[in-house]
């Protein structure tokens, strides 16, 4: 290989550094940096009407459909001794509990943290959640009926015809979590692992979990209800209904591993050790921000009715966590709001997140 090769791999990697350093460089010295695991089709009007009413601008990184919000995740760990993000906005509720374990998020109790209840903030205020999704199972009615009969046959006998998103990442990985706090880490690598070898059908994300389900390529799938109502915007032949887990696999009622799906008929009294998932967004200030006033004042508007409304009107129609008149929500997120009751907490989780990520890590990358 000739010198001049070689200067140019040298160089490659120099360049490269150069470029992204004066990406950072041009950002103006008093922009809010936000990393968002957020869609950014919902996400950036949030924040466009944000920087509108304050007068602070904002720079937001987001991240992919596959990764987020772990890619994320990883680049604030990463950059902890420099930090460049001032605000992550997360699209879930445990990996933000890993970086206030790891001593990366700063504490603030302000206004929107006061209006969201306990379950769905951190107690010292280093985080705080608000406009949440549920876990659903999304059937395609020209297929199969919406039905928890429906579902055990398929996750029973035909599991090529139904869809999960590789549970790596994402509300996919929160889901696995759930399920090895209840089940144990034994139970649910069995169940995964048979699912698996029967060929379920694995994609690349919740929302090629809707498509494939719209499409009818799969009869049904877990996903979350933003991606469900997208199909259902573009009217397709699809349902949704929760998807709630058991406290066992073996549990009486439970549908081939604990996930099932119901109406709202069934029996809540009945039905004392089932759960849904309901996964608020969270926000929180990096620890190390140079611009704490900014920060605060964005985390305050995020938790807000304002934000929290928007959000439930938007495409998405996610779910407020603070008080809000009923009269203000749209139908379908009242119905994701009587759902959302029986959520599971998911603060206590982390350690069976990362106990669940290694197992993952090791089956998928093996």
């Amino acid at each position: 290989m000739s010198r001049s090769i070689n200067r140019s791999l040298i160089l490659i990697p120099v360049v490269a550094a150069l470029v992204l350093a004066g990406m950072w460089l041009a950002i103006a010295p008093d922009s809010l940096i936000v990393y968002c695991a957020h869609d950014a089709e919902y996400a950036q009007q949030i924040l466009n009407d944000f920087s509108r009413k304050t007068g602070i601008p904002v720079e937001v990184r987001f991240d992919t459909e596959a990764t987020k919000s772990l890619g994320l995740i990883n680049l604030i760990v990463q950059e902890r001794d420099r930090p460049r993000c001032d605000v992550f906005w997360n699209n879930e509720l445990l990996g933000m509990v890993e970086l206030r374990e790891q001593g990366l998020l700063e504490s603030y109790q302000g206004v929107g943290w006061n209006r969201i209840p306990d379950q769905f903030r951190d107690e010292d205020g280093y985080w705080v959640g608000f406009a949440a999704r549920m876990r659903v199972c999304l059937f395609n009615t020209h297929q199969a009926p919406a039905s928890i009969e429906t579902l055990q046959h398929l996750i029973s006998t035909e599991p090529t015809r139904f869809a999960i998103a590789k549970p790596l990442f994402g509300t996919t990985l929160t889901h696995y979590t759930v399920l090895w706090h209840l089940w144990g880490g034994e139970q649910l690598q069995e169940w995964h692992r048979d699912l698996r070898l029967r060929g379920v059908r694995e994609v690349d994300g919740n929302a090629a979990v809707k498509d494939v389900v719209a499409m009818g390529t799969c009869d049904a799938g877990l996903t979350d209800s933003d991606d469900a109502f997208v199909a259902l915007d573009n009217q397709a032949p699809v349902e949704m209904l929760p998807a709630y887990v058991m406290k066992g696999a073996s549990d009486s009622g439970s549908s081939e591993g604990g996930t099932e799906a119901t109406d709202q008929s069934t029996s809540r009294a009945a039905r004392p050790t089932s759960h849904t998932i309901c996964i608020p967004n969270t926000v929180g200030i990096i620890q190390g921000t140079r611009r704490p006033e900014a920060a605060r004042k964005l985390v305050d508007y995020l938790a807000s009715e304002e934000a929290e409304l928007a959000l439930a009107r938007a495409k998405s129609r996610q779910i407020p966590l603070g008080a809000v008149q009923k009269a203000d929500l749209p139908e379908d997120v009242r119905k994701l709001a009587e759902w959302a009751k029986s959520g599971i907490d998911l603060r206590p989780m982390l350690n069976d997140r990362r106990e669940c990520l290694v197992w993952l890590t090791k089956e998928y990358l093996k």
